[in-house]
């Protein structure tokens, strides 16, 4: 099967961008069904004249994507600036359909999708998020629990603007995308962005996300002989350095979630994390490398590309909004890295302020998703 088309661009404004993504896309196939539209967060305002120039120039009525602050395509990075990166996705019509939330009730949702559903039993969703909202991880667990597989992918917008969505329409709902059955070929893996500086801890005492004893320790005595007396001495410098990783229960992967470490009371022997723990829960400090980050990166490619029989036909890419530049450095050295490994594919996505694999938000991850 043919290779999706797809182009991407930065310009003076949003037409000028969007103008130079169809150019690239050229020809019009007569079979794309689906766009996927991811924009930087400064054309925000510009969204939904933006969604109704491509809609009237491609013919393609379904489209879903949200904004970011920065933006990806196949082997390029685009921040701070107006831009757009656009691929139609050539799919039978009923292999696919469009969702949303609506204001997050899930009942709502149940009655106009739920027919469907119980006739195609989606296998995979790609989906998109809204991090302002309290309840967004519940809701991506019960949405992922309409899914045959319970599986979804995607991530939450990031933005310096209102959030917004894209599922047909330009939304405000919390959670919205696109299920997919089994006639669709896809195949998806997510790389860590931080690796673990010690062993597998027990919290044994907390309240909320308060981390009052590990091991039966004080929780800041454990910390603080961990890290090492040289990080240790000058705890101011420690943002954006050291996390808290909690290990999924029951993967066979090693899978662990990262969340930041908000706040540390050497005098009361206390942590906090971005996170509700409870008592019983293990738990493992990681530190966020660049190094060990492509290392983790090279083995999600190498393990995809296994699985792969050819070059993709397009696939989506939502990295951290703490990867990218921040991590590796300038030159879109993240994207190149995996046109180097996979091929010059067709690929967009966006930086995302968490990232959703299976029925959990991620942080400092990068999921990939492949159509084949």
């Amino acid at each position: 099967m043919s290779q999706f088309r797809y182009g991407h661009a930065a310009g003076s404004d949003w037409r000028e961008a969007a103008v130079a993504c169809l150019s690239q896309i050229g020809a019009i196939p007569n079979q794309a069904t689906l766009g996927l539209l991811y924009v930087t967060d400064v054309l925000a305002p510009d969204l939904e004249a933006l969604l109704g120039l491509l809609r009237a120039s491609t013919g393609v009525e379904q489209w879903v994507g949200t904004i970011g602050v920065g933006i990806c395509a196949t082997g390029a990075e685009y921040y701070d600036q107006p831009a757009v990166a656009v691929m139609l996705a050539e799919l039978p019509t009923d292999a696919f359909r469009v969702v949303s939330v609506p204001d997050g009730d899930m009942a709502r949702f149940d009655a106009i999708h739920g027919d469907w559903l119980s006739d195609h039993q989606p296998f995979l969703g790609l989906v998109h998020g809204d991090p302002s909202k309290a309840d967004i991880e519940e809701l991506v667990q019960a949405l992922a629990s309409g899914l045959s597989t319970g599986f979804l992918v995607g991530g939450l917008a990031s933005a310096r603007t209102t959030m917004h969505g894209i599922a047909n329409e330009i939304l405000s709902d919390p959670l919205s995308g696109v299920f997919f059955t089994e006639a669709v070929g896809v195949t998806t893996a997510l790389t860590q962005g931080c690796s673990p500086i010690g062993p597998t801890h027990v919290i044994t005492d907390c309240q909320r996300n308060i981390l009052i004893a590990i091991d039966d320790r004080s929780a800041f005595d454990v910390f603080k002989e961990e890290i090492g007396e040289e990080l240790a001495s000058d705890l101011g410098q420690l943002g954006g350095q050291l996390f808290a990783g909690l290990p999924i229960r029951g993967s066979d992967t090693g899978d662990y979630i990262v969340r930041n470490l908000v706040g540390i009371d050497p005098n009361h022997g206390l942590l906090a994390i971005g996170e509700l723990v409870e008592s019983g829960q293990q738990l493992v400090f990681c530190r966020r490398d660049a190094e060990t980050a492509l290392e983790d990166l090279d083995r999600m490619l190498a393990a995809l590309e296994r699985r792969l029989s050819g070059p993709p036909r397009g696939g989506v890419y939502v990295s951290c909004m703490g990867r990218g530049v921040n991590l590796f450095g300038p030159d879109s050295a993240e994207l190149k890295r995996i046109q180097a490994r996979l091929g010059d594919f067709p690929l967009v996505g966006f930086y995302a302020n968490g990232e959703i694999s299976q029925d959990r938000i991620y942080g400092y991850t990068g999921v990939l998703t492949l159509f084949t």
